[in-house]
């Protein structure tokens, strides 16, 4: 347009030098130089910086404004929706209509420092993409400029296509539809890991259009925009420049950005502030079993209550401290053979147990030699021993998943490990000090709970072995009402097995038990396969006993005592369901759980059960297809996301916890990994925690308004998914990420996919408490954050009245 009407201008002056050949060489010499100066200031104006566009809604420039106040947009590397397949979007994660339309997602590398560059980078790279598709909308409205000899006429041109743009994507909706999963797949193999695997990125969920308008122009004037940008740049060489020009400008902040994160922070500030718990268990606090006032108001401590779980009305919003000189812990396999002293700096239990080789003080560390009373000489030949003495036990083949009551400091499950075996092992936060504390430090799964006056947290017939080494419970007395809960968990044909004193010893005490037990367990139905003699290493003995596989013997009892438990009686109710002195019926039907024993491992694992066939899922499904479709789902969201698009290094993940685990997909696709997962089914969720078990994993029941049972510090990884919004309807969602706080460890990781709006509550919560945020992600309202614990802790203590002795 400019060199058009000063062409014609030259042309004129031509004419008049024709006419005037006196001032020829004086006029010509003027315009040239004129000419090439407006030529200069035409170049300098095409490649300033952004000038607002006016729009019918207002300027790019507020419309960036808006879009950075709801989320910090990433710029991609040319194609946005490569980098969507990096984190599945199919059912059971995000909704179907959540793969439509163009998500605008990228990458951004996260140099460790924190999330503060990054979003710096983001912005700027924001900017740097509206300023390049400014210079396009420039070039098109000055040639339409030309043409019309109005300005106008270009930005009414603008504003039709961007009508045509809007109707084109209407027309191309159906196709994403159906190509968007494809695309995602497809493009995930090109992604790769960012350089140290740190991601962050963010989309705009609900402002895509207003993105759309700022970095792509409508794509039906395509032609018209390509031949003038063609003009100025060449394919290759703006692709060049824009490339360059995101790398020089990413590197600088900008002043909206700090200030935007500035007022952020003091936001989070005001709306949290934390304090330190002051309480008499110290770095060791689990609010629901150190709730002293309530345990020193009890009618009775006979029956255990005292170790029972008793929760606070409200739970604690302060944050459990570290102990002094705490490190990172020893990996697993390391870690089952010693573990850091000052992470778990108790000295008890090795004083009271250190000759029977539980635990020792070796300089630095805390050894485990031998494991526990009954196998001092090694849990590995001792688990060796019970196969051999009963081969129907058939670790890793038959059985796969084991209870092991009054469990010390879990050995016997820490070496089960290798034979395929997993085990649930539990013990009470007795005066054998943190022994729970330590099976979770030596990465062994354990929790803290007693057999007293309620029911495990276990569905029925789940455990295909029930063990107890001199578990210290007497099983015998008051009808054998606790004998009787192993007998509710235990599966039908399932084993107990049992290698306390009583079994090997003469004394008068043992003797009377031993014959006790007998007269139980005979009245129960249960079948005595062997009592071996003394081990020669360890100098134990084991009974084995086996649950019935029918009611026959039941119905042929002479007393019926104790007596089948009533019809209405639900075997699988067991959140703080009192103990009752009966038994449950053995299941006939050949299509109800626990009439059949479940197929070997590992085919167990990926098979539906088979008495799902007649139930619906809890996605509505069949229950088969649910459970299959599930299945293969977290398989591509571990293996596409989780495994190399967070940056988690997976060696160093050992305890991990599912705390909204549905049928157990995210723990079975992480089979193959050295770690193990508890699968942690809410009480307000569909109860599929058999289900769990029938694959051969294990978990249990929780109420996430209460603290777990657990010790501070416990799990390297927690995954929530579609959780907290749900908590958040009736849970104090800040007492909720306390608790998470409190069980996971110091860099350890939290990952949670949930609603956006949830999403931005929990960052913003974390950011408060000093955790980095590793990666965010959000499409249509729908979200997935992962972050970091730090080590920080806040200085203002808060004291815990009831958690005071």
């Amino acid at each position: 347009m400019a060199l058009g009407k000063y062409s014609r201008v030259d042309n004129n002056n031509n004419n008049n030098n024709n006419r005037k050949s006196s001032s020829s060489y004086c006029s010509t010499v003027t315009i040239v130089i004129f000419v090439g100066l407006c030529l200069v200031g035409i170049w300098m104006l095409t490649s300033s910086s952004v000038v607002p566009v006016q729009t019918g809604n207002g300027s790019a420039e507020e419309k960036k404004n808006q879009v950075e106040d709801q989320v910090t947009p990433v710029t991609s590397d040319n194609n946005d929706s490569s980098n969507t397949s990096d984190f599945e979007d199919n059912r059971g994660d995000l909704p179907d209509d959540a793969t439509k339309g163009d998500a605008n997602v990228s990458l951004a590398e996260n140099d460790g420092k924190g999330d503060l560059n990054t979003q710096e980078n983001q912005d700027n790279s924001e900017e740097t993409k509206m300023d390049e598709s400014k210079k396009d909308d420039e070039q098109s409205a000055s040639e339409g400029g030309e043409k019309s000899g109005d300005n106008s006429g270009g930005q009414g041109d603008s504003l039709e296509n961007s009508d045509d743009k809007k109707s084109e994507e209407n027309n191309e909706k159906s196709d994403l539809d159906d190509g968007d999963k494809k695309q995602d797949e497809s493009s995930s193999e090109n992604n790769g890991d960012q350089a140290d695997n740190q991601i962050e990125e963010k989309v705009d969920q609900n402002d895509n259009k207003e993105l759309e308008k700022g970095s792509d122009e409508p794509k039906d004037d395509g032609q018209l925009k390509n031949q003038s940008s063609n003009e100025v740049f060449p394919s290759g060489a703006q692709s060049e420049l824009l490339n360059e020009t995101v790398t020089q400008t990413g590197s600088f902040s900008t002043q909206a950005t700090e200030s935007k994160i500035e007022k952020e922070t003091q936001l989070s500030s005001k709306k949290y502030s934390w304090k330190l718990c002051n309480s008499t268990a110290g770095p060791d606090y689990i609010p629901c079993l150190d709730n002293l006032e309530a345990i020193r108001h009890l009618p009775s401590t006979k029956h255990y209550e005292h170790r029972e779980r008793h929760c606070p009305e409200e739970p604690p919003t302060c944050l459990v401290p570290l102990p002094e000189g705490y490190k990172r812990p020893i990996e697993w396999p390391k870690s089952r053979e010693k573990i850091w002293y000052y992470n778990v700096p108790h000295t008890k239990l090795a004083q009271i147990k250190g000759h029977q080789n539980w635990v020792k003080v070796t300089g630095e560390y805390l050894t485990f030699p031998g494991g526990g009373t009954q196998f001092k000489h090694g849990a590995l030949h001792y688990i060796d021993f019970i196969e051999e003495s009963v081969p129907d036990v058939a670790w890793g083949k038959r059985s796969r998943v084991v209870l092991d009551v009054g469990c010390g400091v879990a050995s016997f499950g820490g070496f089960l490990f290798d034979r395929s075996v997993v085990a649930m092992s539990f013990a009470p936060k007795d005066e054998h000090e943190a022994q729970v504390q330590f099976a979770l430090e030596r990465g062994i799964p354990a929790v803290s709970a007693v057999m007293g006056t309620k029911r495990l947290p276990y569905p029925g017939r789940v455990f295909d072995i029930v063990h107890c080494a001199r578990c210290r419970v007497p099983w015998h007395i008051e009808g054998g009402k606790l004998l009787l809960e192993l007998n509710r968990v235990l599966r039908p044909g399932g084993f107990f097995l049992w290698s306390a004193t009583p079994i090997y010893q003469d004394k008068t005490e043992d003797v009377e038990i031993w014959e006790a037990m007998v007269e139980l367990t005979k009245s129960m139905c249960w079948e005595l396969v062997n009592k071996t003699s003394k081990d020669a290493v360890n100098g134990v003995a084991v009974a084995a006993f086996r649950k019935p596989t029918s009611n026959d013997c039941y119905e042929q009892r002479s007393k019926q005592e104790p007596p089948v438990c009533l019809e209405s009686d639900d075997p699988n109710a067991a959140w703080n369901v009192p103990l009752q002195t009966c038994m449950h019926k053995v299941p006939v039907d050949a299509s109800e759980r626990g009439s059949q024993w479940p197929d070997r491992w590992p085919e167990r694992l990926e098979k539906a059960p088979y008495w799902l066939s007649s139930q619906v899922g809890v996605y509505g499904k069949a229950a088969p297809e649910d459970f299959a479709a599930d299945n293969e789902h977290w398989k591509r969201v571990v293996t596409k996301s989780y495994l190399n698009g967070m940056g988690i290094s997976w060696s160093s993940v050992r305890n991990v916890m599912d705390m909204n685990a549905v049928y157990g997909g995210f723990a079975a696709a992480l089979k193959d990994l050295s770690l193990w997962v508890m699968n942690v089914v809410p009480i307000d969720s569909p109860d599929t925690l058999p289900i769990i078990y029938e694959r051969g994993l294990f978990g249990m029941y929780h109420d996430w308004c209460e603290s777990f049972s657990t010790y501070p510090r416990s799990y390297d990884l927690l995954h929530a998914d579609h959780l907290f919004s749900k908590l958040n309807k009736r849970c104090n969602l800040v007492a909720i990420v306390v608790e998470v706080d409190r069980i996971l460890r110091p860099e350890g990781k939290l990952i949670v996919r949930d609603n956006v709006e949830t999403i931005n509550e929990l960052e913003n919560m974390l950011k408060s408490m000093q955790w980095e945020v590793r990666m965010t992600y959000s499409k249509d309202k729908e979200g997935l954050l992962c972050v970091q614990k730090s080590m920080w802790r806040p200085k203002e203590v808060e004291t815990i009245k009831y958690a005071i002795a």
